[in-house]
Formats: structure tokens, C-alpha cells, sequence
């Protein structure tokens, strides 16, 4: 989530609880299907009723998946190839679409290897009929390498330059064992041709550490992030020991001028040699970041916690996601059910990649142009305007859980709790897209799915977070409604949520997907 500049308000909870929905079993294989890599495909085929599904189920996948991928490059590749296993088929951007899509079909499109739109037409789509849409983010507040990262030894110790991307090395990063992970830009020697490859280092590399309070000098918030936040990395007292331990690289790797040669030399040696790069001059450049290297895990008496980082949004974005996969699909659905995940929502969305790029909007006019004319139907500007009347988008982003500490930042009747449902996320000054529409749709949705939706709101003296449900909405003209999985200690670089919450979420959104059709029929046009 967003957080908005001070004139903007905020949310903050507390919501009056129904008793939980009643969870009934899913078939005793789906355990067993989700703990292998190609789960998410073997669990799609099931099909089970959204009520029928059970949230513990999705609590180990879930962790896995925050430990395995902790960048939004590996975010968007584990989603990517996991569209593929389920039978997805990718649309290359530069490509003509026309003669590749077909009511029944699934596909996907990805925008600068960060954000990523997956979508499954109905058997018996028409153009003009509507979407069932989710969208949400990958990103999450990290610590990017600059470019030129590498700085003067300081009294012994090899440092790294970093960046803050939105509101990271704040003070809950200092004494963190935090690792190193991204994307690398390659040319291949031979070929001459440039390509990208996924780094991530297993262990610990570097820490950003305290000052001890002996010194008086506060530690909590009050600290400069350029000077006294400043990654170690490594250790080299050659100064003083006479040897000479950085001679190995009196030579610039990748010769002077290089990208390389403005980076620390024993991290170009350990990026080249996960990526089997021999020759340092072919790699021209890098995203990688710092992320916590500790593995998302259970937690509680009862193992009723998860504590993980990167929660805010790797959390709705992936129930919204499995949710797609295990849509079901049958010979009357009429409509697109689609997932939608972008990139630098925390930073404003602004860039191409970012949900107020264009990305999402052309996808569907290109799908549905691509559709009009495999069915012989005439395609222009009345048929958007018909598909997006016809539509609607669930924007789905984490929100903030009732806190057990700070109770006056709870508003009564509006503060979801864990492991208990979504919540349903409203804002008097439309920084939500929620209304009594959309609200009253959503929880028939929950009925059907046997859900429990919870309500989220701001206190008047609060601060509010901002997504991209306004953004979207109000580009395309959709009906909308903002969802989120709630959880503590949002923009932490270690967050809290419930263990059952990912599943809980993949079960709201399934039923989304699966009933909103039906539900859309109820209503008098």
C-alpha cells in the first residue's frame, strides 16, 4: 500500500465480527498437490466450490513462495512459469495478436519483467461481455543498489551504496541479515544479442548495524539514511596490515569504464559466477536490491501467525493469483476472469510498469479486438465502452489489521482481525473505491463463497494509504471495490499476518471469479 502525502487521510480499524464462515475440507489430495513446484496447475484441476476450499491448505505454499521469490523480478518469473504449467499461453507485446485468442483460452502478457496480467475467457464470451477483474502489486519497500555502489572502505569495513525505494531502511531494517537479489543485463559474447538473467544470493551478505546505546545516540527513526544507514558487506584491513588483500583487484573488473568496475569487485564475483559469467565486461548492468533473508514462518501457540517480510503486497497479489487458478470454468461463463499484478505501486504507480501506465487498459482492448474478430464481430469504441460497462474490478491490497498495542489507532466496527476474512476497505474522500454498490455485491459474493467480509475505515485523525482501485476505476470506467488481507506492522521489513489468511483470500477472490457473472444478474440494469 501507498502512503499518501499528509493532506491525504488514512485508515486505520476495528470491525464488529460475524462467527466465522463454516470451512469444509477440500478433496485430501490438495495437500499433497501443493507441496511440488507444479502444485498451483495440479491444484487448478480440482475445481472445487469456493466454499469448499480450505484456507490451511495454502499456508505452506504461501511460505514458500515468500522465501523463494523476494524480488518482484522473481515474483513475476514464478508467476509466469507457473501460468505456463496451467496451460497459459503468453502474448508478446510487439506481437500481433489477431487469430491467437478464443473464447475457452488462457493467457498472459508481462510488462518490463515486474508486473504481469493473466486472464482465462469464458466458453461462451461474446464481445462486449464484461471482466471479472482483481488487481493489485508485487512490489515492496526495499534498498536498491545504486549505480555506482561501490564506496571507501571505512575503518576496515567494504560497504554498499544503496537507495531507498519508498519508504525502506527505515528503522525496523538496522541489525537485519539481509541478502542481495535482482536482475542482470547480459550480452552474450558470441551472439552479440543482450538478455536478462535472475540473480539471488542464499545467505547473508550484509547488515546495516546499530550503534550501541552507550553512546547516546538514539537509534528509533531520527537517523540519516545516506550516512548512518550504509550497508557492511565485507572486511578488508589491508591499510593496516602491510598485505595487500585488494590487489586481486587493482584491475578493475570488466576493464575501466566498465559497469562493473563501479561496483564492490567480490560481489561482481559472486553475480558472475551464479550466472556462469566468465567475462565481467559482458554484464552491462544490474537491479538488484537488499531483501531480508529470513524464511517466512509460522508462528503462535498454535502456529496462527505468519511472519514474513515483503507481506505488503506479495500477500494479496499471490491469493489473488492462485484464486485465477483455480477459477472454475464451464460452458456458460460468459465473462474474462483476470488478475492483474503491477509494479512501483509503492512509489505512485507513474512508471509504464505501474498501474497508471496503460498496461491493463490496452491488454483488454487488445483481447477483446484480438476476440471481436475471431468471432466475425465488428470491434470499436462502443464495444470497449460495452465491456468496461459490463465489468468490474476488485482492487486488492493489504490493510491494516486492529492492533493489539495501540489501540487508539482502532476505529470501532472498522478494524479487521486476523484469520478472519477480507475486509472491505472504505474511504469517505474516494482514496478507496468501495461504495454501498460495490460493497453490497461483494458481500453477496462472500455469502455464495461462504466468506466472512469484514469492514476497514480510517479514523478522522489518521493518515490513509492509497491503491490502485481510483486509478484503475476511474481510467476505464469499471465498477470497483477495494479488498484487502489484513496485517500488522505494514512498511516493516518484517510484517505479520494470519496464518490462514492467505487461503482465506484465496477463497474470497475465487468466489469472485467463479460467481460474479451470477451475481451481476441479480441486479436490475
Amino acid at each position: 500500500m501507498t502512503r499518501h502525502t499528509p493532506e491525504y487521510l488514512t485508515r486505520a480499524s476495528m470491525m464488529s465480527l460475524r462467527s466465522l464462515a463454516a470451512q469444509q475440507a477440500m478433496l485430501e489430495q490438495a495437500m499433497t498437490a501443493l507441496q511440488t513446484p507444479s502444485t498451483p496447475a495440479a491444484q487448478a484441476e480440482k475445481k472445487a466450490n469456493a466454499k469448499d476450499l480450505d484456507p490451511k491448505d495454502f499456508t505452506q505454499p504461501y511460505l514458500e513462495f515468500m522465501t523463494g521469490q523476494p524480488t518482484v523480478f522473481h515474483a513475476t518469473a514464478y508467476f509466469k512459469e507457473t501460468l505456463q504449467k496451467a496451460g497459459y499461453s503468453e502474448l508478446p507485446s510487439r506481437e500481433n495478436w489477431a487469430g491467437k485468442l478464443k473464447p475457452g483460452g488462457k493467457y498472459f502478457a508481462t510488462r518490463n519483467g515486474s508486473s504481469i496480467i493473466a486472464f482465462a475467457v469464458g466458453k461462451a464470451y461474446k464481445p462486449g461481455n464484461g471482466l471479472a477483474m482483481i488487481a493489485g502489486h508485487i512490489d515492496a519497500l526495499t534498498a536498491r543498489l545504486k549505480p555506482t555502489s561501490t564506496k571507501p572502505n571505512t575503518h576496515g569495513y567494504i560497504q554498499l551504496g544503496v537507495a531507498q525505494y519508498a519508504g525502506a531502511l527505515n528503522q525496523t531494517w538496522w541489525d537485519r541479515d539481509l541478502s542481495i537479489g535482482g536482475r542482470v543485463i547480459i550480452r552474450d559474447p558470441e551472439t552479440g544479442k543482450t538478455t536478462v538473467k535472475l540473480a539471488k544470493l542464499d545467505w547473508p551478505i550484509a547488515r546495516i548495524p546499530t550503534l550501541a546505546p552507550h553512546f547516546g545516540i538514539g537509534m528509533m527513526g531520527n537517523n540519516n539514511r545516506e550516512t548512518e544507514a550504509v550497508p557492511i558487506i565485507g572486511l578488508d584491513n589491508s591499510d593496516i596490515s602491510g598485505a595487500s588483500a585488494a590487489a586481486e583487484d587493482a584491475e578493475p573488473l570488466g576493464g575501466a569504464g566498465s559497469f562493473t568496475s563501479t561496483q564492490p569487485p567480490k560481489l561482481v564475483k559472486l553475480i558472475a559466477s551464479q550466472l556462469g559469467v566468465k567475462d565481467y565486461s559482458t554484464i552491462l548492468n544490474w537491479e538488484l536490491e537488499l531483501f531480508d533473508s529470513q524464511p517466512a514462518a509460522v508462528g503462535g501457540l498454535d502456529k496462527e501467525f505468519i511472519f514474513a517480510g515483503r507481506i505488503d503486497d506479495k500477500l494479496c497479489s499471490w491469493a489473488a493469483f492462485m484464486a485465477l487458478l483455480h477459477a472454475k470454468s464451464d460452458e456458460n461463463d460468459g465473462v474474462i476472469k483476470l488478475v492483474a499484478l503491477f509494479d512501483d505501486e509503492e512509489i505512485g504507480s507513474l512508471l509504464r510498469q505501474g498501474a497508471r501506465g496503460n498496461f491493463l487498459p490496452i491488454t483488454i482492448e487488445r483481447a477483446v479486438e484480438a476476440l471481436s474478430a475471431d468471432s466475425g464481430a465488428t470491434f470499436g469504441p462502443g464495444v470497449m465502452g460495452q465491456t468496461f460497462a459490463n465489468s468490474f474490478l476488485v482492487s486488492s491490497d493489504v490493510t491494516h489489521a486492529a492492533h493489539p498495542n495501540f489501540g487508539s489507532t482502532n476505529l470501532p466496527g472498522h478494524s479487521p482481525r486476523l484469520n478472519v476474512g477480507v475486509a472491505l476497505c472504505v474511504d469517505a474522500s474516494a482514496h478507496m473505491t468501495t461504495d454501498s454498490v460495490s460493497m453490497a455485491i461483494l458481500d453477496r459474493i462472500a455469502e455464495i463463497a461462504g466468506c466472512v467480509n469484514q469492514r476497514h475505515m480510517i479514523r478522522n485523525d489518521s493518515r490513509s494509504g492509497g491503491t490502485v482501485g481510483p486509478m484503475l476505476s476511474s481510467a476505464m470506467g469499471v465498477k470497483a471495490a477495494d479488498v484487502g488481507i489484513p496485517q500488522l506492522s505494514m512498511h516493516s521489513i518484517r510484517a505479520t499476518t494470519g496464518s490462514l489468511d492467505p487461503g482465506l483470500g484465496v477463497k474470497f477472490y475465487k468466489g469472485f471469479l467463479d460467481h460474479w457473472e451470477e451475481v451481476d444478474r441479480e441486479w436490475v440494469a
